[in-house]
C-alpha cells in the first residue's frame, strides 16, 4: 500500500496545501517519512489524513467558480466501526460547501472495503447541497463495496454504480472529467424523467 500515491498529474493546476479555501491549506508533506497506517499497513505520505484511521484521501482539484470538487480515497471505508462519514463530512466536506463547492467526485479504486451504518451523514451531505442543485458521484468503485453501498441504499444520497464505473479520467483535465460526469447526469434525469 505504501506504493500507492494519490494522482499527481494535476498537481500544476492545484495543490489543496497552497489553497487558502481548502481545509487542507498549510499541510507538509514527506516523501520518505511513512507515518499513517491503514490495518497497520503503511500508506504513501501523500495521502491527508482526516482523522479516520481508516480511510484517507487527497483533493485532486477544485474549481471554485465551477463549483466542484475530485477527490481520490484510499482505504476501508467504514461507517459501522469508524465512522469515516463523519470525518470525511466534518473535517472537509463542512468546510468546503461554504466556499463554493457544491458538486463532489469521488474517486474510490482505492477502497478496498466498505462497512455501512446510519445513514445520517449522507442525508445531511445531500441536504446541503440541495439549494445548489449539488451531488455527490462515487467514481470507479469496485462491485462488492457498491454492493455494500447499495444495501445500506446509499444510493438515496449519493449517485454511483455501473454508469460511473470503468472510466478512465486519468488522461483527462479535471474540468473535462467533471464535465462528462454533469453530461452523464443530465442523460440519467432526462432518461428518469
Amino acid at each position: 500500500m505504501q506504493d500507492l500515491e494519490p494522482f499527481f498529474r494535476w498537481r500544476d493546476e492545484y495543490n489543496a496545501a497552497d489553497d487558502e479555501r481548502s481545509p487542507l491549506y498549510g499541510r507538509t508533506y514527506s516523501e520518505f517519512e511513512f507515518t499513517d497506517t491503514i490495518y497497520n499497513y503503511y500508506i504513501h505520505p501523500q495521502w491527508d489524513n482526516i482523522g479516520s484511521s481508516t480511510l484517507y484521501l487527497k483533493v485532486l482539484f477544485a474549481d471554485y467558480h465551477q463549483h466542484f470538487a475530485i477527490i481520490e480515497l484510499i482505504g476501508e471505508w467504514n461507517d459501522a466501526v469508524h465512522n469515516d462519514i463523519m470525518f470525511l463530512k466534518r473535517e472537509l466536506i463542512d468546510e468546503m460547501i461554504p466556499a463554493g463547492i457544491y458538486h463532489y467526485i469521488l474517486i474510490g479504486e482505492n477502497i478496498l472495503n466498505y462497512h455501512g451504518d446510519d445513514d445520517s451523514y449522507y442525508e445531511e451531505w445531500k441536504d446541503d447541497l440541495e439549494e445548489y442543485d449539488g451531488w455527490v458521484v462515487l467514481l470507479n468503485m469496485q462491485d462488492h463495496v457498491l454492493d455494500e453501498m447499495r444495501e445500506t441504499q446509499l444510493d438515496n444520497y449519493l449517485h454511483f454504480g455501473e454508469l460511473f464505473n470503468d472510466i478512465n479520467w486519468r488522461p483527462h483535465k479535471p474540468r473535462r472529467v467533471f464535465a462528462a460526469i454533469e453530461g452523464v447526469l443530465s442523460q440519467e434525469e432526462k432518461r428518469l424523467d
